[in-house]
């Protein structure tokens, strides 16, 4: 089932999201369903807090960024309570879009490999040393957890270019061809 998309400037996206229990009802369903409404969207990821939840749950396929980015090849994955190990003090500045800021794209300085430590949807514990772009996109959506989204990485100066784009975003009066709740609708 597809989910809508919350945008930026509905609550859910700024609050720090909750621990999984290994009992969470139909966890396998919601993995699906996340997986389906990122496809549909064109999305690399997607985390929970995006689809209306505040728990820690990330979904990732890059394997469609493989040509340009080879670590990304089958990098498909459920993140469900991740946690950073470790980051690269050394950082890659690179372009970032989101499915909750539609129309909305600023580099963004990350590390360049991370290890990060998570269960995935059979609640296997797995640790991960990840790199390159797979690294960016995990490090994104894990942001997402924390009650931050990408734009939050940007200068005052960035983020002020921006501000119209955003507002319409919140006003719900920008276009997503995907499934989208804007904030009062």
């Amino acid at each position: 089932m597809i989910l809508p998309v919350f945008l930026y400037g509905q609550p859910v996206l700024r609050k720090e999201a909750e621990d999984v229990p290994e009992d969470y009802p139909d966890l396998k369903q919601l993995v699906a369903n996340m997986f389906e409404t990122m496809y549909n969207a064109d999305g690399v990821g997607l985390a929970a807090p995006q689809v209306g939840l505040s728990i820690r749950l990330v979904v990732i396929d890059g394997d469609v960024m493989r040509d340009d980015f080879p670590e990304c090849k089958g990098f498909k994955r459920v993140l469900i309570n991740p946690e950073f190990l470790e980051r690269s003090e050394e950082e890659v500045a690179m372009e970032e879009g989101c499915l909750s800021l539609p129309g909305v794209h600023e580099k963004v300085s990350r590390s360049k490999t991370v290890r990060v430590r998570y269960r995935d949807e059979n609640w296997e514990e797995h640790e991960e040393l990840v790199e390159g772009f797979a690294a960016r996109i995990v490090q994104h959506e894990c942001e997402h957890l924390t009650g931050h989204v990408f734009i939050d990485n940007v200068s005052a100066i960035r983020r002020q270019l921006n501000k119209g784009k955003l507002n319409s975003i919140i006003k719900g009066t920008v276009r997503c061809s995907y499934r989208a709740k804007a904030v009062g609708k």
